[in-house]
């Protein structure tokens, strides 16, 4: 559970009269002060807490922005965080987005924007051959950054639109095997965090971000119901039998399925680096949360769904990002159904009689 205050609210949240004398709950950190609306503990609540934790992170990012020359890339950066470009991205995307741009302004913040050309958009990021996947998202917040220069009348054209990046073959993170699945099964038995946490991954097929705000609060009969964070989509899906046995063996008295060592909810990162110590413990280096999400796919398709079936239960925007996950499997299946089609040599004899006397003629044994 969430650590509470000496009020038993939430860090920062305090019970506090307004005007009209009813009480109501406000947040307050330093300088940044804003009222929660909704009823404790719903998840309507806790939503209102993420973005007034982020609201303080953004206050934080203003303090001092005075201190950053005008035109200079760091007073650029910090005016893209206050635009509706990015504000009107999720929680997650944001942070994301700030992690990567705020890395490039500690390096680069002093320089002037009008001073910035193509040769230099091209430098840098060939200076970060090493890390072609880091180097190739940096290129694709650059031109979201110069962009909005652009719409700010700061320069005339956006010298990272052209440039490319790094052509990387990966398949990105790996997808579970069934074999995988054996083992940590074999290592994490029902009725451990690390078994809970992998249920909630393989059967929901859901990200991190979403897997660690899960809790009784969305349970409702057979069915587990949530709002992905990172694209808004709302799902309801019914509950897989191994998926109700996990959870069965969990208290009700947090807020959430998976707790830390503290009894507080995990945040997205965190959960992400515990569960791949679990993978470790259970002899699976190199598997990793998201691993799961795709195993999930994979297994649906192996089963014969469509991909708008699975599009379904994983919640992704289009159907090509599904085909990226199940394309291994539609091989496999495709490829079977095509040798099943093929004729054996008992076909051949009856189709073709005598065909091996008349190859021995004509001196083609080799097509045999």
């Amino acid at each position: 559970m969430a650590r509470r205050n000496r009020h038993g609210l939430p860090k920062h949240v305090s019970p506090a009269p307004d005007r009209h004398g009813k009480t109501r709950l406000r947040f307050r950190k330093g300088l940044f002060s804003t009222y929660l609306k909704a009823p404790i503990d719903t998840d309507e609540f806790w939503e209102e807490y993420r973005a007034a934790l982020a609201g303080v992170r953004e206050a934080a990012s203003r303090i001092g922005a005075g201190r950053h020359k005008p035109g200079s890339l760091a007073a650029l950066v910090l005016a893209f965080y206050r635009a509706p470009e990015f504000l009107g991205l999720s929680e997650a995307t944001r942070a994301t987005y700030r992690g990567i741009l705020d890395r490039f302004a500690r390096g680069h913040g002093d320089k002037p924007v009008r001073g910035l050309e193509r040769q230099h958009i091209k430098a840098i990021i060939g200076r970060m051959a090493d890390r072609p996947h880091a180097a190739n998202n940096l290129l694709r917040l650059l031109r979201l950054l110069l962009d909005f220069a652009v719409d700010d009348e700061q320069i005339r054209a956006n010298p990272a639109r052209g440039v490319k990046g790094f052509k990387v073959k990966s398949e990105g993170f790996a997808t579970w095997s069934e074999a995988d699945i054996a083992a940590y099964e074999a290592k994490h038995p029902i009725g451990t965090k690390p078994r809970l946490a992998m249920a909630l991954l393989l059967y929901t097929g859901q990200r991190r971000g979403d897997v660690v705000r899960m809790g009784w609060q969305h349970v409702t009969g057979d069915r587990i119901t949530l709002r992905q964070n990172k694209t808004g989509e709302a799902l309801s899906l019914k509950m897989h039998p191994a998926l109700v046995e996990a959870i069965a063996h969990t208290a009700k008295s947090n807020l959430t399925f998976i707790v830390t060592e503290y009894g507080a909810p995990f945040s997205a990162a965190g959960f992400g680096n515990w569960f791949r110590e679990q993978c470790d413990d259970a002899g699976l280096p190199g598997r990793s949360a998201h691993g799961l999400r795709k195993a999930a796919a994979r297994r649906l398709a192996d089963a014969g769904n469509s991909t708008k079936r699975i599009q379904a239960v994983t919640g992704h925007r289009t159907l090509k990002e599904v085909e990226r996950y199940t394309r291994a499997a539609d091989q496999v299946s495709l490829a079977d159904a095509a040798i099943d089609t093929m004729p054996d040599r008992s076909d051949r004899e009856q189709n073709f009689p005598n065909l091996d006397e008349r190859l021995d003629k004509s001196g083609a044994k080799g097509l045999k």
